[in-house]
Protein backbone atom coordinates (compact mmCIF):
# COMPACT_ATOMS: atom_id res chain seq x y z
CA UNK A 1 0.00 0.00 0.00
CA UNK A 2 1.49 3.37 -1.05
CA UNK A 3 1.58 6.47 1.16
CA UNK A 4 -1.51 8.08 -0.32
CA UNK A 5 -3.52 4.87 0.08
CA UNK A 6 -2.43 4.55 3.70
CA UNK A 7 -3.57 8.11 4.42
CA UNK A 8 -6.94 7.49 2.76
CA UNK A 9 -7.34 4.23 4.67
CA UNK A 10 -6.56 5.97 7.96
CA UNK A 11 -9.04 8.75 7.17
CA UNK A 12 -11.67 6.16 6.37
CA UNK A 13 -11.15 4.45 9.73
CA UNK A 14 -11.34 7.74 11.57
CA UNK A 15 -14.48 8.75 9.68
CA UNK A 16 -16.13 5.44 10.44
CA UNK A 17 -15.73 5.77 14.18
CA UNK A 18 -19.10 5.99 15.89
CA UNK A 19 -19.96 9.42 17.23
CA UNK A 20 -22.86 10.89 19.15
CA UNK A 21 -23.76 7.58 20.79
CA UNK A 22 -24.26 5.81 17.46
CA UNK A 23 -24.63 2.04 17.25
CA UNK A 24 -24.73 0.89 13.64
CA UNK A 25 -27.04 -1.95 12.67
CA UNK A 26 -24.69 -4.42 10.98
CA UNK A 27 -26.50 -7.78 11.15
CA UNK A 28 -28.18 -8.44 7.75
CA UNK A 29 -30.68 -10.86 9.32
CA UNK A 30 -32.04 -8.18 11.65
CA UNK A 31 -32.02 -5.57 8.89
CA UNK A 32 -34.30 -7.87 6.91
CA UNK A 33 -36.54 -8.58 9.90
CA UNK A 34 -36.87 -4.87 10.66
CA UNK A 35 -37.80 -4.10 7.07
CA UNK A 36 -40.42 -6.84 7.13
CA UNK A 37 -41.92 -5.53 10.39
CA UNK A 38 -42.35 -1.95 9.15
CA UNK A 39 -45.87 -1.05 7.92
CA UNK A 40 -44.56 0.47 4.69
CA UNK A 41 -46.52 1.27 1.55
CA UNK A 42 -45.05 1.34 -1.96
CA UNK A 43 -45.92 5.03 -2.40
CA UNK A 44 -44.35 6.14 0.90
CA UNK A 45 -41.70 8.81 1.25
CA UNK A 46 -39.61 7.66 4.21
CA UNK A 47 -37.84 10.15 6.46
CA UNK A 48 -34.94 8.16 7.88
CA UNK A 49 -33.41 9.51 11.09
CA UNK A 50 -29.73 8.73 11.59
CA UNK A 51 -28.96 6.52 8.56
CA UNK A 52 -25.35 6.15 9.72
CA UNK A 53 -23.60 4.05 7.09
CA UNK A 54 -26.78 3.46 5.08
CA UNK A 55 -27.44 -0.14 6.13
CA UNK A 56 -31.20 0.34 6.11
CA UNK A 57 -31.31 3.17 3.56
CA UNK A 58 -30.76 0.94 0.53
CA UNK A 59 -33.28 -1.63 1.79
CA UNK A 60 -35.91 1.03 2.37
CA UNK A 61 -35.30 2.60 -1.04
CA UNK A 62 -36.07 -0.72 -2.69
CA UNK A 63 -39.56 -0.83 -1.19
CA UNK A 64 -40.85 2.76 -1.22
CA UNK A 65 -41.06 5.76 -3.54
CA UNK A 66 -38.23 7.71 -1.92
CA UNK A 67 -36.01 7.88 1.18
CA UNK A 68 -34.92 11.21 2.65
CA UNK A 69 -32.12 10.35 5.07
CA UNK A 70 -31.36 12.90 7.81
CA UNK A 71 -27.81 12.62 9.18
CA UNK A 72 -26.20 14.98 11.69
CA UNK A 73 -22.64 13.66 11.23
CA UNK A 74 -21.03 15.57 8.35
CA UNK A 75 -18.56 12.82 7.44
CA UNK A 76 -21.23 10.12 7.43
CA UNK A 77 -23.54 12.37 5.38
CA UNK A 78 -20.80 12.96 2.82
CA UNK A 79 -20.15 9.23 2.62
CA UNK A 80 -23.84 8.55 2.04
CA UNK A 81 -24.04 11.24 -0.63
CA UNK A 82 -21.22 9.48 -2.44
CA UNK A 83 -22.75 6.02 -2.00
CA UNK A 84 -26.16 7.08 -3.31
CA UNK A 85 -25.16 9.75 -5.81
CA UNK A 86 -26.60 7.73 -8.70
CA UNK A 87 -29.78 6.65 -6.89
CA UNK A 88 -32.62 9.10 -7.50
CA UNK A 89 -34.72 7.33 -4.84
CA UNK A 90 -32.42 8.56 -2.04
CA UNK A 91 -31.78 12.11 -0.81
CA UNK A 92 -29.29 12.84 1.97
CA UNK A 93 -29.82 15.83 4.25
CA UNK A 94 -27.10 17.05 6.63
CA UNK A 95 -29.14 18.25 9.62
CA UNK A 96 -30.07 17.78 13.25
CA UNK A 97 -33.45 16.03 13.23
CA UNK A 98 -34.58 18.27 16.10
CA UNK A 99 -34.42 21.19 13.64
CA UNK A 100 -36.10 19.42 10.73
CA UNK A 101 -39.50 20.67 9.53
CA UNK A 102 -41.31 17.53 8.35
CA UNK A 103 -44.25 19.57 7.07
CA UNK A 104 -41.89 21.44 4.74
CA UNK A 105 -40.38 18.15 3.54
CA UNK A 106 -43.86 16.81 2.78
CA UNK A 107 -44.62 19.96 0.78
CA UNK A 108 -41.35 19.52 -1.09
CA UNK A 109 -42.35 15.98 -2.08
CA UNK A 110 -45.98 16.85 -2.86
CA UNK A 111 -47.39 14.56 -0.15
CA UNK A 112 -49.63 15.07 2.86
CA UNK A 113 -47.75 12.69 5.16
CA UNK A 114 -44.55 10.67 5.25
CA UNK A 115 -43.33 7.60 7.10
CA UNK A 116 -40.61 8.03 9.75
CA UNK A 117 -37.98 5.38 10.39
CA UNK A 118 -34.97 5.73 12.63
CA UNK A 119 -32.34 4.07 14.76
CA UNK A 120 -32.48 6.59 17.61
CA UNK A 121 -29.44 7.44 19.74
CA UNK A 122 -30.32 6.35 23.28
CA UNK A 123 -29.39 9.62 24.94
CA UNK A 124 -31.75 11.74 22.83
CA UNK A 125 -34.72 9.41 22.26
CA UNK A 126 -37.22 11.41 24.32
CA UNK A 127 -36.52 14.82 22.68
CA UNK A 128 -36.79 13.23 19.22
CA UNK A 129 -40.12 11.62 20.12
CA UNK A 130 -41.53 14.92 21.36
CA UNK A 131 -40.32 16.65 18.17
CA UNK A 132 -42.01 14.00 16.02
CA UNK A 133 -45.26 14.11 17.96
CA UNK A 134 -45.32 17.89 17.58
CA UNK A 135 -45.36 17.33 13.78
CA UNK A 136 -47.69 14.33 13.79
CA UNK A 137 -50.01 15.87 11.16
CA UNK A 138 -47.24 15.30 8.61
CA UNK A 139 -46.55 11.71 9.70
CA UNK A 140 -48.61 8.71 8.57
CA UNK A 141 -46.83 6.17 10.78
CA UNK A 142 -43.42 5.49 12.35
CA UNK A 143 -41.05 2.64 13.05
CA UNK A 144 -38.30 3.51 15.54
CA UNK A 145 -35.45 1.47 16.98
CA UNK A 146 -34.71 2.40 20.59
CA UNK A 147 -33.57 1.11 23.95
CA UNK A 148 -35.98 -1.62 25.06
CA UNK A 149 -36.45 0.05 28.44
CA UNK A 150 -37.85 3.14 26.71
CA UNK A 151 -39.98 1.00 24.38
CA UNK A 152 -41.56 -0.69 27.38
CA UNK A 153 -42.37 2.67 28.93
CA UNK A 154 -44.05 3.84 25.73
CA UNK A 155 -46.24 0.75 25.51
CA UNK A 156 -46.91 0.21 29.23
CA UNK A 157 -50.38 -0.47 30.62
CA UNK A 158 -51.89 1.25 33.70
CA UNK A 159 -50.83 -0.34 36.96
CA UNK A 160 -47.42 -1.47 35.71
CA UNK A 161 -44.03 -0.21 36.85
CA UNK A 162 -43.16 1.32 33.44
CA UNK A 163 -46.38 3.30 33.10
CA UNK A 164 -45.85 7.04 33.41
CA UNK A 165 -45.72 10.45 31.77
CA UNK A 166 -43.89 9.24 28.65
CA UNK A 167 -46.55 6.56 28.16
CA UNK A 168 -49.32 9.16 28.13
CA UNK A 169 -47.33 11.58 25.94
CA UNK A 170 -46.96 8.82 23.33
CA UNK A 171 -50.42 7.32 23.57
CA UNK A 172 -52.29 10.62 23.29
CA UNK A 173 -50.91 10.90 19.73
CA UNK A 174 -50.29 7.33 18.64
CA UNK A 175 -50.67 3.61 19.20
CA UNK A 176 -47.15 2.37 19.98
CA UNK A 177 -46.42 -1.34 19.72
CA UNK A 178 -43.22 -3.35 20.23
CA UNK A 179 -42.91 -5.54 17.13
CA UNK A 180 -39.33 -6.82 17.41
CA UNK A 181 -36.55 -7.03 19.98
CA UNK A 182 -32.99 -6.62 18.73
CA UNK A 183 -29.97 -7.98 20.66
CA UNK A 184 -26.80 -5.96 21.27
CA UNK A 185 -24.84 -8.18 18.90
CA UNK A 186 -26.84 -6.91 15.93
CA UNK A 187 -25.11 -3.52 16.32
CA UNK A 188 -21.55 -2.29 15.97
CA UNK A 189 -20.31 -1.32 18.45
CA UNK A 190 -22.62 -3.45 20.56
CA UNK A 191 -24.59 -1.42 23.13
CA UNK A 192 -24.85 -2.65 26.70
CA UNK A 193 -28.63 -2.92 26.51
CA UNK A 194 -31.33 -4.65 24.50
CA UNK A 195 -33.07 -2.69 21.75
CA UNK A 196 -36.60 -2.86 20.34
CA UNK A 197 -38.41 -1.78 17.22
CA UNK A 198 -41.57 0.16 18.04
CA UNK A 199 -44.19 0.96 15.42
CA UNK A 200 -46.49 3.94 15.88
CA UNK A 201 -49.86 4.18 14.20
CA UNK A 202 -50.63 7.88 14.40
CA UNK A 203 -54.10 8.89 15.53
CA UNK A 204 -56.01 12.18 15.73
CA UNK A 205 -55.43 14.39 18.74
CA UNK A 206 -57.05 12.97 21.83
CA UNK A 207 -60.71 14.02 21.70
CA UNK A 208 -59.58 16.58 19.11
CA UNK A 209 -58.54 18.99 21.84
CA UNK A 210 -57.07 22.33 20.77
CA UNK A 211 -53.31 22.65 21.15
CA UNK A 212 -53.49 24.78 24.30
CA UNK A 213 -55.74 22.26 26.06
CA UNK A 214 -53.48 19.39 25.02
CA UNK A 215 -50.40 21.14 26.39
CA UNK A 216 -52.22 21.91 29.65
CA UNK A 217 -53.23 18.26 29.91
CA UNK A 218 -49.63 17.06 29.50
CA UNK A 219 -48.53 19.47 32.23
CA UNK A 220 -51.32 18.08 34.39
CA UNK A 221 -50.13 14.51 33.70
CA UNK A 222 -46.55 15.48 34.56
CA UNK A 223 -47.76 16.75 37.94
CA UNK A 224 -49.86 13.62 38.50
CA UNK A 225 -46.75 11.46 38.09
CA UNK A 226 -44.51 13.96 39.91
CA UNK A 227 -43.88 11.63 42.87
CA UNK A 228 -45.04 8.11 42.17
CA UNK A 229 -45.37 7.21 45.85
CA UNK A 230 -47.88 10.02 46.36
CA UNK A 231 -51.53 9.75 45.43
CA UNK A 232 -53.26 12.04 42.95
CA UNK A 233 -54.57 14.32 45.69
CA UNK A 234 -51.12 14.99 47.16
CA UNK A 235 -49.38 15.42 43.80
CA UNK A 236 -51.91 18.03 42.65
CA UNK A 237 -52.40 19.85 45.97
CA UNK A 238 -49.77 22.49 45.16
CA UNK A 239 -51.69 23.56 42.05
CA UNK A 240 -55.40 22.95 42.77
CA UNK A 241 -57.44 23.44 45.97
CA UNK A 242 -57.80 20.10 47.74
CA UNK A 243 -61.56 20.48 47.80
CA UNK A 244 -61.69 20.72 44.01
CA UNK A 245 -59.41 17.72 43.57
CA UNK A 246 -61.56 15.64 45.89
CA UNK A 247 -64.72 16.71 44.06
CA UNK A 248 -63.24 15.89 40.64
CA UNK A 249 -61.99 12.48 41.78
CA UNK A 250 -65.35 11.60 43.31
CA UNK A 251 -67.29 12.77 40.25
CA UNK A 252 -65.42 10.37 37.97
CA UNK A 253 -66.01 7.52 40.43
CA UNK A 254 -62.52 7.08 41.88
CA UNK A 255 -61.08 6.88 45.39
CA UNK A 256 -59.27 9.76 47.08
CA UNK A 257 -56.07 7.70 47.51
CA UNK A 258 -55.83 6.69 43.84
CA UNK A 259 -52.38 7.04 42.23
CA UNK A 260 -51.72 8.27 38.70
CA UNK A 261 -50.21 4.96 37.56
CA UNK A 262 -53.53 3.24 38.31
CA UNK A 263 -55.43 5.42 35.83
CA UNK A 264 -55.78 5.03 32.07
CA UNK A 265 -55.31 7.88 29.62
CA UNK A 266 -59.07 8.34 29.46
CA UNK A 267 -59.41 8.40 33.27
CA UNK A 268 -56.63 10.95 33.64
CA UNK A 269 -58.31 13.06 30.96
CA UNK A 270 -61.63 12.88 32.83
CA UNK A 271 -59.99 14.12 36.03
CA UNK A 272 -58.28 16.91 34.10
CA UNK A 273 -61.52 18.03 32.46
CA UNK A 274 -63.41 18.00 35.76
CA UNK A 275 -60.72 20.10 37.45
CA UNK A 276 -60.70 22.50 34.50
CA UNK A 277 -64.45 22.97 34.79
CA UNK A 278 -64.24 23.48 38.56
CA UNK A 279 -61.62 26.23 38.36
Amino acid sequence: MDGESKIQNLKSKIHRRPKLGQHFLHDPRYRARILEALPLEAGDVVFEIGPGRGAMTALLAGHVRKVIAIEIDRVLAQGLQGDFREDSRVEIILADVLNVDFTALCRQEGIAQGFVFGNLPYYITSPILHHLFAQRDSIRAMGLLMQQEVAERLTAAPGTRDYGYLTIAAQIYSQPQIVLTVPPGAFSPAPKVQSALVTFGMKPDFKRWPRETREEFLQFVKRCFGQKRKNLLNNLASVYPRRQIMQAIEEVGEFANVRAEQLSLEELASNFMRLTLLR
